[in-house]
This record gives structure tokens, sequence and C-alpha cells, in this order.
């Protein structure tokens, strides 16, 4: 992979997949053919009040919803057939083993290869707990369990589903990139003299851009736009379910552009935050700027896309940092601090059943490359923004 696309390694989906857009050798002048897209979507909103993810401090299920979670898929297929299917969630992220068993399910109905399904979650922390078990963040109850398992069950076939959906909907169309920015993402990674602080920090490296790729019909009609930003989603920290700045910034431009599915990539926003924070109007205004950047973004001539479309897979082994002996892991269980208790307690009991630490992680890299004009990198996990910048360069 690395010879083919000359790109770093990269791919995955665990909290969420990371996405960089970059237009290296684009000709405006040549016209893009052979294309066809199809476009599809679900609610993937929670039936029942579910325990949800993205803080440590959650201490009770959620009760309601601010508006609707979705799963929207974009499908894509070159002249020579080459396929690929990106899957954008309103969601904290798609644990391995979903993951796992969607891109099998995938391939067994659709035919579709494990590197021609790309699934990314915008990160939200107003969305449902989606991992339990051992390595979940939260100890839950037998009745908050059962419900986080029958919602993964139906989220399962709903996500695969929807990638059979857009596949069958592939019809001819153009496909163009364009881009412009938005400016509410700050660094978070304040430098201290005792370390990074988790705080507000403008001197900080950020990735303000905001990449769009535009699909038409034939005629010109807009028929969708796969957009990114590299922020966290979390404005909010309230019990409603909420796609945060980023379901708004896709509620708004469809409802500006009635027909038009917008699909959001979440960006290397790991160490980024959108500021100001804290309230449901300041959601709402973040994603109004992020949709008023799609629209800034349509209005220069876009740049056509031409293929083949290639597409990659891969996995890295990571190594882990030195782990913490029993005797500091048995302190850490004893802590005030419920996330620094639960992580122990987790690790104790790997030391229990199988008398050591994993000492590495396989990490999944995964990347799709349009002809000379976009790439497409997608690395698993809360990526922070240098490595946007460094495969930009």
């Amino acid at each position: 992979m690395r010879r083919s696309l000359k790109l770093m390694p990269v791919f995955g989906v665990c909290l969420c997949v990371q996405v960089g857009l970059d237009v290296p050798h684009a000709r405006a002048d040549e016209p893009a053919a052979g294309w066809k897209a199809g476009v599809a979507s679900v609610v993937v909103t929670p039936d029942e009040s579910t325990w949800m993810a993205g803080y440590a401090s959650r201490d009770k299920p959620a009760e309601g919803k601010a508006h609707d979670l979705f799963a929207k898929a974009l499908a894509v297929q070159d002249a020579g057939g080459t396929r690929l299917v990106i899957v954008t969630t309103d969601l904290i992220g798609i644990p391995r083993p979903l993951r796992d068993t969607v891109v099998q399910q995938v391939r067994e109905r659709y035919k579709l290869p494990p590197e021609g399904l790309l699934l990314n979650s915008s990160h939200t922390h107003c969305g449902p707990v989606v991992r339990i078990g051992k390595s979940a963040l939260y100890a839950l109850d037998d009745e908050q369990a059962r419900r986080v398992d029958r919602y993964v069950a139906e989220l399962q076939e709903k996500l695969v589903r929807v990638v059979g959906q857009a596949l069958e909907r592939l019809e001819p169309a153009q496909l163009s990139y364009t881009h412009a920015r938005a400016g509410f993402a700050m660094n978070r990674r304040l430098p201290t003299d005792t370390g990074p602080q988790n705080s507000p920090y403008p001197e900080g490296p950020v990735d303000h851009e905001v990449p769009v790729l535009r699909v038409e019909n034939p005629d010109g009609k807009l028929r969708a736009v796969l957009f990114g930003y590299a922020c966290h989603n979390t404005t909010l920290a309230f019990f409603q379910y909420c796609g945060d700045y980023a379901g708004y910034a896709q509620e708004y431009f469809e409802e500006t552009h009635p027909g038009t599915t917008a699909l959001f990539l979440m960006g290397c926003g790991g160490d980024q935050n959108p500021y100001p924070r804290g309230t449901l109007e300041l959601a709402k205004l973040h994603g109004r700027t992020l949709a008023t950047a799609i629209d800034a973004a349509l209005l220069p001539k876009p740049r056509p896309v031409r293929g083949p479309l290639r597409t990659a897979i891969a996995e890295e082994s990571l190594d882990f940092a030195p782990p913490p002996d029993r005797a500091e892991l048995e302190r850490q269980a004893q802590s005030q601090n419920k996330f620094e208790k639960r992580h122990a307690e987790v690790l104790l009991e790997e030391l229990r059943e199988t008398g050591k630490l994993r000492t590495n992680y396989p990490y999944l890299i995964q990347a799709a490359r349009f002809g000379d004009d976009v790439t497409l990198v997608a690395l698993a996990g809360e990526v922070v923004v240098d490595y946007a910048h460094r495969l930009k360069r």
C-alpha cells in the first residue's frame, strides 16, 4: 500500500475515523467521467433510554433527544467497476468487533471487499454507548447492558442495510472537490509547567479547512456533499441524544438544499475543541457556521475528480507505553476518579486471566485515491491535528 499510494499506513474505526482530503494535482479544465454514485441514510437514534457515551461523569441514561442521529452512506464506483462506500454516523465511534461484523456481512451480501468500506463516526459525546464489556468506559448494570446489546444489534443491521441501499442507488454522477474554512475549532493542549492541560490554547496547531467532495447528477443537480472538519463534537454534555455541531451542520445544509444529502467526516480533531462551548445554542451556532462554510465552498468553480479509484487497507502494530506495575494498578483501583479506577480494574483483571498485559495494538489503516485529484486517508482513534498537517505535506 505504501508504494502504490505513497502514503503513511492509515485507516480505522475505533472511536472515530480521522479523514484528510488533499488535492495535489487537480486540473480544472479536464472533465470527470465514468463515475456512478448512490446515497442512503437511516435514523440510528435509540428507541429506548440508554447510557450515553463520551464522558466518564455520566451518572444516568438519556432523557430524550434534541434531534435524530443518522447513519449515511455514499457509494461511488469508477468506470472500471471499483467501488467505495463511505458510511458516516452520528456516534461516539464504532468498536472493532462491530466493525468486523459489518465488514464481513457487507462482503457476503454485496461482494464489497474490506478496503471498499470506510466507516466513520462524528464522535459526538451525546450519542449512545456502543461498547460494553471489560474494555468499556462504563460498568453498566444488567438492564443497561441489555439495552446496549439490543441497540448494537439493531445498529449493526442498519449499517449493513444502508450500505446496500447506497449501492442499489448507483447512478451516473459527476464528482468534484472544493473547500472552505471554519474557525471555531481551537487546540486544547495548553502547555503548562506540569505538562499539557485540557484547556483552550489559541497558539496551538489547528486545521480549519472544510474539505467538500461534491456529488452531482450529469445535469449538474447537487445530490450529496461529503464534508469534513477537524474538531471534537464536544460542545454539549447534557443528557439528550444529539449530533452536536456536526449534526446541526448536516441538518441546516439539507434544509437549505432540499433533496441533497450532507455527510460529515470527522477530521484529525483529537486535540481540538469547539470554542466557546457548553450550551445547545452554541452547538447550533457552530453547526450553522460549518453549514455556511460548505455553501462558501460551493461558490468557486470546483476541481473535477477523475478516476481510477484505488483503495487499500492495512494493519500496523503500535506499541504501548510501558504499563504500571501491579502495585501501582492496585493503588489506582482505589482511586476516587471513576475513570482511573475502572481502567485499573480492567488491567488487573487482564493480569489475573493471562498473567501479562498486552504490549501492542493492531491499528487499522485505510486510504482511497481518486485518480491524481483527491486522496482520502483514514486513521483510527482520536488522531491529533499534527497528522493532518503531516499527510498534507
